[in-house]
């Protein structure tokens, strides 16, 4: 765990969470795979417990929710750190009535994406 870049306290309590083994059946890739992901800033992690989690809201049914991995582009490369990515990704957006990464499973998913783009500083 201590080589993976993992944000710690980070997610609320009422975050589903995945193990890096779960994860990888629902990628259909092995953990070290998914290791690989999130070393490479594609996928996000957060410790729990002192164990490695991925938030199960970056996950669609055929893999990452659709618009997981240019959000997650977006945010870093506007400047945000792992940290705030995944901060940004769970406080709730009151207009919208939903957190970012549960945004990404409805329509409002383009929106999120705009305004991550206008938050980039």
């Amino acid at each position: 765990m201590g080589s993976l870049p993992l944000s710690i306290d980070i997610l609320p309590d009422d975050a589903e969470v995945l193990s890096l083994d779960e994860a990888a059946e629902r990628l259909r890739v092995s953990t070290n795979r998914v290791r690989t992901l999130i070393r490479d800033h594609n996928l996000l992690a957060a410790s729990r417990g002192g164990q490695p989690v991925i938030p199960a809201a970056f996950f669609g049914p055929g893999g990452l929710a659709k618009h997981f991995e240019g959000l997650v582009t977006i945010l870093l490369d506007g400047g945000y750190t792992r940290d705030d990515a995944l901060a940004w990704l769970f406080e709730e957006q009151t207009d919208l009535g939903l957190r970012p990464a549960d945004a990404l499973h409805t329509h409002s998913a383009r929106e999120v994406l705009r305004r991550a783009q206008a938050q980039a500083f």
